[in-house]
């Protein structure tokens, strides 16, 4: 396990660079034009990046995102 710390800032920033990136692939997921192997792959990804910020996220943001991982199976 590897710890980190950060600054107030350096948080909100992260907090940033994550909604973002997962806003990014439930837009990709809903791309029709991506086949099988490749949504899957950006899935197992989103899985990943949503837990690193459910470390950081309020609950109320949390289940904004929760709902896209439910919406991937």
């Amino acid at each position: 396990m590897l710890g980190m710390m950060f600054t107030d800032k350096e948080c909100k920033e992260f907090d940033y660079l994550l909604r973002k990136e997962m806003d990014e692939m439930l837009l990709d997921m809903s791309d029709r034009r991506l086949d099988g192997p490749v949504k899957e792959a950006i899935s197992k990804r989103y899985k990943i990046i949503f837990r690193m910020y459910a470390r950081i996220a309020p609950p109320r943001e949390l289940s904004r995102y929760a709902m896209g991982l439910k919406s991937q199976r």
